[in-house]
């Protein structure tokens, strides 16, 4: 081959090799970020969702955008996940915005709400409903942006030392219930206590609550609570579909490339579908062994207590929208979204699932 000949061969598979790389393993920058997790690793779906995520930005990225994953009390404690992102100890964090309605009871919103959306209503409001750009606007006040990543669906009621017949049952009973379900709750007579997940048990065993709700039998088998409490109360009316968070700090988010912030986006909503996934796929199982051990006494909320704490969820909402604008603002655009919802959800969802659970057994 002639020499002008193999120089021109040589820069053509020179340029192939160049186009065929992907541009963001060319261009982009190599970061290393921190991420802080409100869970425990024992809890693999509600903390393994943030390492989903990490590998999915690796991956995205040619190992090119590195998150570590920490878990609650290795950076910080679970609780404070969010104060980690928003002081800039963190870039980012994963956990339930609803931890942090102490601070504004509009934090809620986001994870869930008493009476609020089940796990397709949040997804669809968050995503199509204009929920994402109203808590990202809340949110720069507390110098972070979210991200959708995970959701458990509905919870279960949680676990009891004692049988709950009627509300009268519920009065100075002392509950571990996150969030702002826990000042619904104390309208009824419950003493709601803020306990991360993993000192959950010690708590219920010491005798220090007299009640504990977490996810729903795939954690909280995990988590030993049927060894303790015999009652397992359904449904979690607090939590019809509890939606987790990517929080990145604010100015780490805007230093980002377009094509970086756009990955984070992408895992974010892989996460968020994993998450899901992995509960729907593990409750059923769980749920089965319960039953089979014959060990564990289900129990469905009575009526009467269904309705009080719906009376006590809606004069909760009356009275802090009252004081607090941004919560209003958020609070009647979601139930309005809602109340829509439910017109489709009877019509198709709910009549689909209702037939078959009753003929379940014939198919």
């Amino acid at each position: 081959m002639k020499r002008r000949h193999f120089l021109q061969a040589a820069g053509i598979a020179a340029a192939a090799t160049a186009v065929a790389k992907p541009a963001i393993a060319q261009s982009a920058p190599e970061l290393r970020w921190r991420l802080t997790s409100s869970f425990p690793k024992s809890l693999d779906t509600i903390y393994g969702a943030a390492e989903i995520f990490s590998k999915a930005v690796a991956e995205m990225t040619d190992n090119k955008f590195q998150i570590q994953v920490f878990a609650a009390g290795e950076i910080v404690p679970g609780l404070a996940a969010a104060d980690a992102v928003q002081n800039g100890t963190v870039e980012m964090c994963h956990t339930a915005s609803y931890y942090y309605f102490g601070k504004d009871p509009t934090f809620s919103f986001a994870t869930a709400v008493p009476f609020g959306l089940n796990t397709r209503m949040q997804n669809a409001w968050m995503y199509h409903g204009g929920g994402m750009e109203l808590m990202n606007d809340f949110y720069k006040k507390f110098n972070f942006i979210g991200f959708p990543a995970g959701n458990t669906g509905a919870q279960m009621g949680g676990w009891f030392r004692k049988e709950i017949k009627d509300v009268a049952d519920l009065r100075g009973l002392k509950m571990r219930i996150g969030g702002f379900a826990g000042t619904v709750i104390a309208k009824v007579g419950v003493v709601p206590q803020q306990i991360p997940g993993g000192e959950i048990y010690t708590a219920l065993e010491r005798g220090t609550i007299d009640a504990a709700e977490w996810v729903g039998p795939y954690d909280d088998a995990r988590l030993g609570f049927q060894k303790i409490a015999p009652f397992y109360y359904y449904p979690g009316w607090w939590e019809g579909g509890a939606m987790l968070h990517n929080f990145v700090n604010l100015e780490k988010w805007n230093a980002l490339s377009p094509a970086y912030r756009a990955i984070v986006r992408t895992a974010s909503s892989m996460a968020n579908e994993w998450m899901t996934a992995k509960y729907d796929a593990g409750n059923p199982a769980a749920l089965k062994k319960m039953l089979a051990e014959g060990v564990v006494q289900f129990r469905q909320f009575p009526v009467s207590v269904m309705d009080a704490s719906l009376k006590a969820a809606l004069e909760v909402y009356a009275e802090v929208s009252a004081r607090n604008p941004d919560f209003k603002k958020v609070w009647e655009q979601l139930l309005a979204f809602r109340n829509d919802a439910y017109l489709w959800w009877r019509v198709a969802e709910y009549s689909y699932d209702d037939y078959l659970i009753r003929n379940r057994t014939k198919t």
